[in-house]
Formats: structure tokens, sequence, C-alpha cells
């Protein structure tokens, strides 16, 4: 048996709406996943910093307030400075498909729109942690 999937679920930015957040966060811990939720208003540095403190695989991004294309890469830099290249950076919000396309060329996971079933978001970390777990055997 694998050790569980550790998942920091964080709101960047001055967005302060919550609630998607918080049932993605749910749906994650009700499929086995430890997660940390750092809440709202958090600064990219912050959202790093608690993903290196609580040595996470996953770090997840909800983003509603149009910086995703800052917020996004900025985060995923602060993780690559910091030595922690391995973090899947995923997340969702209101993101056009374009800009999605372009945020996955520049090494951010797979993101997520409204109305995206949890299931469809636990499916893709589970494979995305098997696979990281092969390549480390």
């Amino acid at each position: 048996m694998t050790r569980p999937i550790r998942v920091l679920v964080a709101k960047p930015g001055l967005d302060g709406h919550d609630r998607g957040a918080k049932v993605v966060a749910a749906a994650l811990r009700d499929a086995g996943m430890e997660v940390i939720y750092t809440g709202l208003h958090q600064t990219p540095e912050m959202i790093a910093t608690a993903a290196v403190q609580e040595d996470v695989d996953v770090v997840g991004l909800s983003i509603l307030s149009g910086a995703h294309m800052t917020l996004f890469p900025r985060v995923r830099d602060l993780l690559v400075q910091a030595g922690r290249d391995d973090v899947l950076v995923t997340g969702g919000g209101i993101i056009p498909r374009e800009d999605m396309e372009t945020l996955q060329a520049r090494g951010i996971g797979r993101l997520f729109g409204p109305g995206t079933s949890t299931q469809d978001l636990i499916a893709y970390i589970r494979e995305w942690f098997a696979e990281r777990e092969r390549q480390d055997a």
C-alpha cells in the first residue's frame, strides 16, 4: 500500500470566493488524500512556502480573479526555485481554453473549469501520482 497523496489547496490573490476550493478539498479528503487548505488571500510565496513545509505532492490553485496567467507560473517557479520541481501544480477556475493550453505548455498540470466533476480531478491526481511513483521506483 502506498502512502496517501498530500495536496495543498490554495486561493491566491484577492479573490474572496472559496466555496469551490472547499468542495474540492472535501472531495479529495473523502477520496483518501491528505489535504491542507490554506484559506483565502494567499500570495504565491505563502503557497510555495506552505507546499515545501508540508511536503506536498500536489498544489491545487483555485483562481476566479482572472490572474491565472501570473499566479500559476509564479507558484510553479517558486517551487522549482525551492528544489521542488516534482510537485504537480494544477487547479481550476474561470480560465479560457487557450490560456489553459499556454499554462500547460509552461509546466502547469491539467486545469479544470466550472462544473467539472470532482471525480475527474481525483482520477487525474491519482494517475499523475501513480506515474510519478513508477518513475521514482
